[in-house]
């Protein structure tokens, strides 16, 4: 299956319709992937007193554009750097809020968090740090349970974590971190005590 862009169904504003969308948008392994990552962001929300319902929207929109080919991506989030220009699967999160945008989503604490999954939340906005962790830390990744479970105790500190360990493995690898993910990192509370990624 190629993804490709559709027109928004009629009736749209449902919930039900932003669901559907997402699911004609992704392969179903995708899908699969997106529901996890919704309801974890809703019970990581929950566990910290914020608003879940947010945070399950945006977990459920987050991938809208991740299976859409690279000209699409760039066409709906032209580059800011030389890493989204020769890696356009980086932009898929900018490329989710500009779809959403113009199919007439307009709840901004949902579309930042749409925006900030690939690269790091931005700040001031605590459901785009329930979704980012939930995106690195849902049980069918088979990886970061610790990050998981601590974010239903202390979500700071399981950002810290699930940012600090994005860079480590980018870094481990060879990869060029995102200046987006760099920015997020060095305002990490903790950053005094961490070191420093170039």
């Amino acid at each position: 299956m190629i993804a490709q862009v559709l027109p928004p169904p009629p009736g749209v504003a449902a919930w039900t319709g932003w669901e559907e969308r997402v699911r004609l948008m992704v392969k179903p392994r995708r899908y699969e992937h997106v529901l996890r990552v919704a309801e974890l962001a809703a019970q990581i929300a929950r566990a910290n007193g914020l608003d879940d319902m947010r945070a399950y929207a945006a977990g459920v929109l987050h991938d809208i554009a991740r299976d859409l080919p690279d000209h699409e991506l760039l066409r709906l989030a032209p580059p800011e750097c030389d890493i989204d220009a020769a890696h356009p699967l980086a932009l898929h999160g900018r490329a989710a809020r500009t779809l959403l945008e113009r199919w007439g989503y307009q709840d901004r604490v949902v579309l930042d968090a749409v925006e900030d999954h690939t690269t790091g939340p931005r700040g001031g906005n605590p459901v785009s740090s329930c979704v980012y962790i939930a995106d690195v830390s849902e049980p069918g990744r088979g990886v970061n349970a610790d990050i998981r479970e601590l974010a239903l105790t202390d979500l700071t500190a399981a950002l810290e974590r699930a940012i600090v360990s994005k860079v480590t493995y980018l870094q481990g690898r060879g990869i060029q971190v995102h200046p987006r993910t760099l920015k997020a990192y060095h305002a990490l509370p903790c950053n005094a005590h961490l070191p420093c990624p170039t």
